[in-house]
C-alpha cells in the first residue's frame, strides 16, 4: 500500500515519469524513473539517497551501453529515446503525447492525478463548479471535491434541480443520463488547469526571488565586468519573465472562454473550449516543467540569499541554469496560434 501510495505521488510531479507504468522489460528498468535534469536533459535514476546526497543517473546512452550491451535497438531502448524528447512528464501532458508516440500505459491510473493531489486543487476547481451549481441550483451547495458534484447529480433529490437538468440536458443536446458523463469530462478538463495554476503558483515566488538576485549579481562587482554572464543573465531575466506572463495570459483567456461558455451553454461551446484547453496543455505543460525544474535545482543548492558567493553563483548560472534556455523558448514558440 505505501509503495502504491509513493507512485501515486510520483505521478502528480512534471519532471517525474516512473517507468513502471510503461511497458518496460528489464527489471532494473521497472523501478526506476526517467526525470529531467537541471539542464532540462531527460536521465534515468535508479536510486536517490534518503538524505539527497545524490542519486544514480544515466542517460538513454549509458543504459543501452549498460544494460543492452549488443542489442541498442531493443525496444526497451528504443522507447526510452521517445520518452527522452517528451518536454514534461505531467499526466495531461502525458496523455497527448504518449498517443502521439504509440506509446501505451500499463494502467489507466498512470494518466490520472492521485486522490490527495485532486484534494489539494479543491479551492482552484471552485472558480469551475461554481457557475454549474449556479445553473443548477441556483446557489452554492456544500461541496468539498468536484467528486461530489458529480455524485450530486447521479442522485439529485431536489425536484428544483431536477427540473434545471433536464433544462441543462436539452441545452446541452444530451439524454439527461448522460448528464454525468459530461460532467466528469468538464471536471477533468477544468482539473487539469487548477493543477497546472498550481504548478505555476507554487514557483511564482521563486522566480521573483531568482529574477531579483539576478539584478544584484549583474551589479556585482566581481561579475559586472564579465560579458558572458551579463549577456546570460539578462537573457534569463527575458526568458523567465515572458514564459511567465505567456502562461499567465493563457489562463485568463480560459478564464474569459469559461465564462463565454456558461453565458449560453451547449454541448459545441464545451467541446470547443475542451479542445482549445487541451491543445496548449502540452505547452503550458513544457514550460511550467522547465521553469520548475530550474527553479528547484536554484533553490536546493542556493536555499538563501546569503548561501554561495556572487562567483558561485554565477558559475551555477552559467554551468546548469543557462542550458536548456532555448528549449523554454522553443516549446513557448510551438504553441498554437488558435487562441481566441
Amino acid at each position: 500500500m505505501e509503495e502504491y501510495d509513493e507512485l501515486a505521488k510520483l505521478r502528480d510531479a512534471m519532471h517525474i515519469l516512473p517507468l513502471s507504468t510503461m511497458p518496460v522489460e528489464h527489471p532494473f528498468l521497472k523501478r526506476a524513473l526517467m526525470i529531467k535534469s537541471a539542464r532540462l536533459e531527460s536521465v534515468i535514476e535508479f536510486y536517490k539517497d534518503i538524505g539527497g546526497a545524490g542519486s544514480g543517473q544515466k542517460d538513454v546512452d549509458g543504459v543501452a551501453r549498460d544494460l543492452y550491451p549488443n542489442r541498442t535497438s531493443h525496444p526497451d531502448i528504443l522507447l526510452l529515446t521517445k520518452l527522452a524528447t517528451l518536454n514534461s512528464y505531467d499526466v495531461y501532458s502525458l496523455r497527448i503525447l504518449l498517443r502521439a508516440n504509440e506509446i501505451p500505459v500499463n494502467s489507466s491510473d498512470a494518466l490520472k492525478l492521485s486522490p490527495e493531489k485532486t484534494k489539494q486543487l479543491s479551492s482552484y476547481m471552485r472558480s469551475f463548479t461554481r457557475p454549474l451549481l449556479m445553473e443548477v441550483y441556483g446557489s452554492e451547495a456544500n461541496i468539498e471535491s468536484f467528486e461530489d458534484v458529480v455524485k450530486l447529480f447521479r442522485d439529485p433529490d431536489i425536484r428544483k434541480a431536477k427540473e434545471k437538468l433536464n433544462l441543462m440536458a436539452s441545452k446541452l443536446g444530451i439524454e439527461i443520463v448522460a448528464i454525468p458523463k459530461f460532467l466528469e469530462d468538464y471536471a477533468d478538463i477544468f482539473l487539469s488547469l487548477s493543477y497546472y495554476r498550481q504548478c505555476l503558483d507554487s514557483i511564482q515566488t521563486q522566480i521573483e526571488d531568482f529574477l531579483s538576485e539576478l539584478k544584484e549579481l549583474k551589479k556585482s562587482f566581481q561579475l559586472k565586468n564579465n560579458p558572458m554572464f551579463m549577456n546570460t543573465a539578462t537573457q534569463m531575466e527575458n526568458v523567465f519573465t515572458n514564459l511567465t506572463s505567456a502562461i499567465v495570459m493563457r489562463f485568463e483567456n480560459f478564464d474569459r472562454s469559461t465564462k463565454d461558455m456558461w453565458n449560453n451553454i451547449s454541448a459545441e461551446r464545451f467541446r470547443a473550449v475542451e479542445a482549445m484547453i487541451t491543445s496548449y496543455h502540452t505547452t503550458i505543460g513544457g514550460v511550467l516543467c522547465a521553469m520548475t525544474v530550474k527553479m528547484d535545482a536554484w533553490t536546493k543548492t542556493f536555499p538563501r540569499r546569503n548561501v554561495g558567493s556572487p562567483p558561485k553563483k554565477a558559475e551555477f548560472i552559467m554551468s546548469e541554469m543557462r542550458h536548456g534556455l532555448e528549449k523554454m523558448i522553443a516549446i513557448e514558440r510551438s504553441a498554437p496560434r488558435n487562441m481566441s
